[in-house]
């Protein structure tokens, strides 16, 4: 299987070799594959649903260079996914956000 094609596979949503009876990979192979392509594999998942909003902007940077970016983001939209890092993107409450507020009280004041 070319690698091209696995990742176009992802990034339309599919999970796991394409076209199955193409593939000579086997289903463990094909996760060693993928954890070595994408960066929420590599690194620590809490990453991807901290709390702290350095460490999200960590995960956020982390997906940038992700091979199957888009695939992630449109799966997550799809799902309405409560909350954390999916394609580069914070969701709250199953929407987008720009960024993720600590926990704390709210500002009295808008910050600039």
């Amino acid at each position: 299987m070319r690698l091209t094609t696995l990742l176009d596979t992802l990034n339309n949503g599919g999970n796991g070799p394409w076209p199955p009876e193409a593939s000579t990979l086997t289903d463990p192979e094909f996760d060693l594959v993928i954890s070595s392509l994408i960066p929420c594999r590599q690194n620590d998942a809490e990453l991807w649903f901290a709390e702290r909003e350095s460490e999200v902007e960590q995960a956020k940077a982390l997906c940038r260079a992700c091979p199957v970016r888009e695939g992630c983001l449109a799966g997550a939209v799809d799902r309405r996914e409560p909350w954390g890092v999916w394609g580069g993107e914070v969701f709250v409450d199953g929407v987008v956000v720009p960024r993720k507020r600590g926990r704390g009280r709210p500002r009295k004041v808008a910050a600039a």
